[in-house]
This record gives structure tokens, sequence and C-alpha cells, in this order.
């Protein structure tokens, strides 16, 4: 049986990044026969624009991004909070990939997302308008979330969450939804 793949995309671009540390982090705490790759092609987006999104004019940029979401069994969001909302990079990365809607790559895909930020909360708004967002593009969309704050000093010199109850959190929320995967692909069958 073929691995389970997990597209993990972070909203954050900056080279230093809590949330795509965190996606490292989940990458080093999946189960068995569960693999993530860490998707680095979000700053080579256009601006949605629907001009573009048609098979003769559409970016390679947009159409590596949709190739990448297609070929997931699962994704996982790490969002930061950006003025109490998702981070402009991350949604309109979304809003790519809604297109063309409704037979999106992202369609009944099982869909994860945490987030980190520097502040207490874990962005945690983020979090919830992100799985607005991903539930109208249609996705099956995981209402557990991880909020991981004070994020400067949440990872071991290891990578992984140095918090065992976060660390718990976040295997937990990886094993439901490689489970999720699990369930989607035997109904594929």
């Amino acid at each position: 049986m073929a691995a389970i793949r997990i597209l993990g995309l972070s909203g954050s671009l900056r080279s230093g990044s809590h949330n795509t540390a965190l996606l490292r982090a989940a990458a080093m705490s999946l189960p068995s026969g569960v693999e993530l790759e860490v998707y680095d092609g979000l700053r080579d987006l256009p601006a949605y624009d629907a001009d573009l999104d048609t098979p003769e004019t559409e970016p390679d940029s947009v159409a590596r991004l949709r190739e990448a979401l297609e070929q997931a069994d699962g994704v996982l969001i790490s969002t930061p909070e950006f003025n109490g909302s998702i981070p402009g990079a991350l949604k309109n990365a979304l809003d790519w990939a809604s297109r063309p809607f409704p037979e999106n790559a992202l369609r009944g895909k099982p869909v994860a997302v945490v987030g980190a930020s520097t502040g207490l909360f874990g962005a945690v708004w983020a979090q919830a308008e992100t799985r607005k967002v991903l539930g109208i593009i249609g996705a099956d969309v995981l209402e557990g979330e991880l909020p991981v704050g004070q994020a400067s000093g949440a990872f071991g010199d290891d990578g992984h969450l140095s918090d065992p109850d976060l660390r718990s959190a976040l295997d937990e929320l990886l094993g439901v939804l490689s489970a999720r995967v699990g369930a989607r692909d035997s109904q594929a069958v």
C-alpha cells in the first residue's frame, strides 16, 4: 500500500517562520505510512485574476499548486494571524485552489488547520477563518485546531514542540487527519 501523502501549506512566507516550523514538527510526528511535503511556492503565485484563470493563460505557479493539491491525499495548513485574519498569501493560494468550482482540487479533500503566533492565542482567529474558507471551497475540513502561542519559544532544538500537551495534541490531530484520508480512500475503492 502506498504511503498517505499530506501536503503542508504554511501561511507565512518568512524564512524563519514558526508556522513552517510547525509543519516540520508535524512531519516528524506523523503516523507510520504517512509522509508530509511542505509546499514552498506560495510566494510565486500572482494575485488571483480570473483573466489568467484559463487553460491558455494559467500561470505555471498556479498549475504547480493545483497539481500538488490534486496529488495529495490530505492537506495540513499552518497559518499565522495577520490583523485578526488569514495572511494574504494563504488566502490568495486558497482562491486559486478553489477554481474551477465545484470541481477544484480541494473538493472533498481532508484538510486540518493549525497555527502558531508570537502572541498568546496561537492564531485561533486565523485558523477559524481558514476553516471557514475551506468549507466554502468544499474541502472536508477537520474541526480540531492547534493553537501554538508564544511560538518563538515553542520548539526544542530537535524541531519538535517542547510542550508535551501541544505535542500530544498535534499527534492526535495528525492521527485524525490520517484516519480521515484512509476512510476517504477506502470509500473510493
